[in-house]
């Protein structure tokens, strides 16, 4: 069977780093997208920002602590959606064969592309260079023949790094690889495994699926599986998104009525925007009330047919808000979920390609197989 060539793109610091493009008086200093001093949570944290310790979905009075210097920016989710549009439609000069997994990172499938490039490493040069033109925000590459040692490799060198693992260097990659890197080892399995003794991919390589099932219970024999390169799972384009929606959480608790129902129509006009810009419409409204005690409330409704308008989404949701009950504590965020999609995705392709190289890049491979 011929050996497909992967490479998954991961933007670098995405939110932060945007901001820092677009604020100068930002640069080189530790940013956290998302809360402030006092309260909220770091949805990123550039570099400078990791360095202390910070990073995402931490609380963001503890990123204040570990790093009193830290500059707090404002999510503009208008502006990472821009910037990611354009870094998935270079995708799209290549292949069709896109997986977007979120709103900063995809696997493609460049075995055959649309310039009949035999080099993976070459296009993957290639398409840094684009997104860099394009966003002046840099991306790190991982090349190999399936998505999880792509996925591995786009972290090896980050930030603007590029490696490849080429077939015959995966097993040695894999037997040095520590288990905490691997896909879907969090950190409480990370901690579980070094307590019975699998610190690397050897070691995990050398226990039997029976072994992994009574540790790991299912889970289990997929590790089983993943360091045998027995997934192969392809890269899928029709990615079916299950629900679209936002939230705001507030710099104070509010209490007062209509102060609720204002941001609820702010949130519907959001998710309406959104929808709209996916041509998705659906039948299930869903609000998400987080009190000041972190206590979730959700309430859903769904209706006979489908809706994306913010007065149609609005309606529901305001109804929501004080059915059975209104909210009786202070809210700390208020939230607005729609799901049961009709999902459809519109594409468009654009051809075009320049093979200049811009500097600064990390580039690491083995020298076995430079054309893979």
């Amino acid at each position: 069977m011929d050996v497909r060539k992967i490479i998954h793109i991961d933007m670098d610091a995405f939110f932060a780093s945007v901001e820092q493009r677009d604020h100068p008086e930002f640069r080189g200093k530790p940013v956290a997208v998302g809360g402030n001093k006092i309260r909220g949570v770091v949805a990123a944290a550039s570099y400078e920002a990791r360095k202390f310790g910070v990073h995402s979905a931490m609380p963001s009075k503890l990123a204040y602590k570990l790093c009193p210097q830290i500059i707090f920016a404002r999510p503009r989710f208008d502006a990472y959606k821009e910037a990611s549009d354009k870094v998935m439609n270079i995708m799209r000069k290549f292949t069709d064969l896109i997986e977007q997994v979120s709103i900063d990172e995809a696997y493609i499938d460049v075995t055959e592309n649309k310039f009949s490039i035999p080099s993976a490493k070459w296009v993957a040069i290639e398409i840094k260079k684009q997104i860099y033109k394009e966003t002046r925000l840099t991306a790190s590459a991982g090349v190999s023949f399936n998505k999880f040692l792509a996925k591995v490799a786009s972290d090896y060198n980050k930030p603007n790094g590029l490696f490849v693992i080429t077939p015959q260097e995966a097993d040695d990659f894999i037997d040095k690889l520590p288990v905490g890197k691997i896909p879907g080892v969090g950190k409480v399995t990370e901690e579980k495994m070094h307590r019975l003794g699998i610190v690397t991919g050897a070691d995990l390589k050398s226990r039997t699926k029976f072994y992994l099932n009574e540790h790991f219970g299912k889970v289990g024999s997929y590790f089983y599986e993943l360091i045998r390169h027995q997934v192969n799972d392809p890269v899928s384009p029709e990615h079916i998104r299950k629900s679209i929606g936002s939230e705001r959480t507030f710099d104070k608790d509010i209490s007062n009525e209509q102060d609720m129902i204002a941001t609820l129509y702010s949130i519907s006009k959001r998710v309406a925007e959104r929808m709209a810009n996916h041509n998705i419409m659906g039948k299930t409204v869903t609000i998400k009330i987080k009190y000041f005690d972190f206590e979730l409330n959700t309430r859903s409704r769904t209706v006979q047919n489908f809706i994306n308008t913010e007065n149609e989404i609005f309606d529901i949701a305001s109804e929501l808000l004080f059915v059975p009950v209104k909210p009786i504590k202070p809210v700390r965020l208020l939230g607005i979920q729609v799901s049961n999609l009709n999902t459809e995705t519109d594409k468009e392709y654009a051809k075009q390609l320049s093979f200049d190289f811009y500097g600064q890049q990390k580039d690491i491979t083995s020298g076995k197989d430079e054309d893979f």
